[in-house]
C-alpha cells in the first residue's frame, strides 16, 4: 500500500495519495490546487488516480479536485449531503471502496460541516484498519470548529453536538493503533489548539487531545464553540468556490515582472499592493499605500484577510520569492495577480519610486506605557479571542486581524493608533492595512504584546 502525505506550512493543510501496488489504482484526498506532486509521485509509483475525495467543503483553501479531473478523468467523491454544480459520487457511511487489496472504508463524521466524512483504511478487505483520513473532524490535539460553513438552517450548536457524537461514537470506538491524519496542523484557523505534529494514533490522542476526554455534550459544546479564531472573509468565498464548476488553475503558470511604472500605476488606481518582505524591511522603506503580509508567516491566508478573492493584486517579493507568493494565492482562489516588483534584501527600490517610499512608524513598549497613562493614544489589539483570554493591554479595543478590513469605522480617528498582536508580525499587517486605507499617526508594537507582557511580569 502507498500513503503519502503532501503537507504545506503556509496553510497548515495536509492532503494524500492513497494507492493499491497490486492494481496500481489510487485516490486523492483534500487535494490542492496546484497538482504536480500527486502526478509526479502517480507516476512514480506507477498508480492512476482514478478518484478524488474530498472529506468537506474546505473553507480555507480551494480544493484541487477539479484540476484532478482535468488531468486524469477521476470521479469526485463528498459525503451523501454534500450538494455541488458538478457531477459527484455520493458517498455513504460504512460504504467500501476497493482500490484492489486495498481497502478504504467511508465514516459519516458530521460536525465541523453536515457533509463531513472520514476515510477509513486497511491494507485489505477485512483486516484490521491502519490509518484514518479525518478531514476536519480529529485533529492532533484538537477537534474541528463547528461555525465556519453551516448547511441550511443549522446552527452552531446543532454541529458542535454532531461533532461530539462523531468523536466518541465514531472515531474513538477505532483500536488504539490506528494512524490519524488529518487535514490540517498548527496554525489553521479551522479550530484553536492544533498541534505541530502531523500524524498521531487513536490511543495517543484518547490520552492527551483535550478536546476528546469524557465530558458531558453540554460541556463539550461549550468547549468548542469558544474562543476560536476569527474567520477570515475569503473562508466563504472558498467555501462557495469549492461547491462549484469555475476556471482551473494553470498548472506552472507565472507571474510577470512589472516596472516601476505600472506598479505607481496600480497604486494610484487602486490595486491591493501587498509587500510580501519581513516585518522589518517593511518597517524601514516601502511604498506608501502597500500593504505588509510577509512571505515568511501565514502569506495566502493573511492575504485572504486584507483583499478580496478575484481583485486584482499587485506583489513586492525578495528575488526568487514572486512565483511561490502567486502560487500562494492561487491556492485560495486569489489568480488575480497582476505581476511583481523585486526588491532586495538591501531595501533598495528600483528608480522612479522616491517620492511613494516612506518608513513605518513603530512604538516600544516604554513609549506606549506613557501614552496609555497619559489617555493619548488608541490601542487595538489584532489578536484572536482566545489569546486575549490570557490577558491584554487595559483599555485597548479588540478588533482581530481577520475582522479589521470590515470593521474599520469603528476605529477611531481623534487621536493616535497603536496596534498590536502578540509578537509584530500581524500587527504590521494591521497597521499597514489601516494606513493604506488613509488613516494617519498609525503604528505597532514592537514586540507585540508579548514583550509588554514581559516588561509588567519583570516589575
Amino acid at each position: 500500500m502507498i500513503l503519502e502525505q503532501y503537507y504545506i506550512e503556509c496553510l497548515s493543510h495536509a492532503s494524500y495519495l492513497i494507492g493499491d501496488e497490486s492494481t496500481g489504482r489510487a485516490i486523492v484526498v483534500d487535494p490542492r490546487r496546484d497538482i504536480s506532486e500527486y502526478l509526479a509521485d502517480a507516476h512514480r509509483y506507477g498508480l492512476t488516480i482514478e478518484g478524488v475525495i474530498n472529506t468537506h467543503f474546505h473553507a480555507d483553501f480551494v480544493s484541487g479536485h477539479l484540476e484532478l479531473v482535468d488531468a486524469t478523468g477521476s470521479w469526485i467523491g463528498f459525503g451523501e449531503s454534500a450538494d455541488t454544480d458538478y457531477p459527484i459520487r455520493r458517498l455513504a457511511d460504512n460504504e467500501h471502496l476497493s482500490l484492489g487489496d486495498v481497502d478504504l472504508e467511508i465514516l459519516a463524521t458530521p460536525g465541523h460541516t453536515w457533509e463531513s466524512i472520514s476515510v477509513l483504511v486497511r491494507e485489505r478487505a477485512g483486516a484490521e484498519p491502519t490509518a484514518v483520513l479525518t478531514g476536519d473532524s480529529l485533529f492532533i490535539g484538537d477537534v474541528g470548529r463547528p461555525d465556519l460553513v453551516n448547511i441550511g438552517d443549522s446552527s452552531t450548536s446543532d454541529l458542535a453536538r454532531a461533532m461530539f457524537h462523531t468523536i466518541h461514537d465514531k472515531l474513538l470506538k477505532l483500536p488504539d493503533h490506528v494512524r490519524v491524519l488529518p487535514a490540517h496542523g498548527a496554525g489553521s484557523s479551522c479550530g484553536k489548539n492544533l498541534s505541530s505534529e502531523l500524524t498521531s494514533t487513536i490511543g495517543e490522542q484518547r490520552r492527551s487531545n483535550p478536546s476528546v476526554q469524557p465530558m458531558s455534550e453540554e460541556a463539550f459544546v461549550t468547549m468548542i464553540t469558544r474562543g476560536q479564531p476569527a474567520a477570515p472573509a475569503y473562508f466563504a468565498s472558498d467555501a462557495a468556490m469549492n461547491k462549484r464548476i469555475h476556471p482551473l488553475l494553470q498548472q506552472g503558470r507565472t507571474v510577470p515582472e512589472i516596472s516601476s511604472g505600472q506598479i505607481r500605476a496600480a497604486l494610484a488606481a487602486g490595486v491591493r499592493v501587498l509587500d510580501a518582505r519581513s516585518v522589518d524591511d517593511f518597517a524601514a522603506m516601502h511604498l506608501r499605500g502597500s500593504v505588509n503580509v510577509g512571505f515568511d508567516g501565514r502569506f495566502a491566508e493573511t492575504a485572504g484577510m486584507v483583499a478580496e478573492v478575484g481583485e486584482p493584486v499587485a506583489l513586492i517579493t525578495y528575488p526568487g520569492q514572486e512565483q511561490a507568493a502567486a502560487l500562494r494565492l492561487a491556492r485560495i482562489g486569489s489568480d488575480n495577480a497582476i505581476g511583481y516588483l523585486n526588491v532586495g534584501h538591501d531595501g533598495h527600490f528600483p528608480d522612479g519610486l522616491a517620492d511613494l517610499l516612506q518608513p513605518a512608524s513603530r512604538t516600544t513598549v516604554a513609549e506606549l506605557e506613557e501614552s496609555v497613562g497619559e489617555n493619548s493614544v488608541t490601542v487595538i489589539d489584532v489578536r484572536n479571542p482566545g489569546e486575549r483570554e490570557a490577558g491584554a493591554i487595559g483599555g485597548s479595543m479588540h478588533i482581530p486581524l481577520a475582522q479589521l478590513r470590515t470593521r474599520m469605522g469603528e476605529v477611531p480617528t481623534d487621536r493616535p493608533i497603536v496596534l498590536h498582536c502578540a509578537g509584530g508580525w500581524r500587527s504590521s499587517v494591521a497597521a499597514s492595512l489601516l494606513r493604506a486605507n488613509g488613516f494617519d499617526q498609525v503604528s505597532d508594537l514592537l514586540g507585540g504584546y508579548n514583550a509588554w507582557a514581559h516588561t509588567h511580569a519583570a516589575v
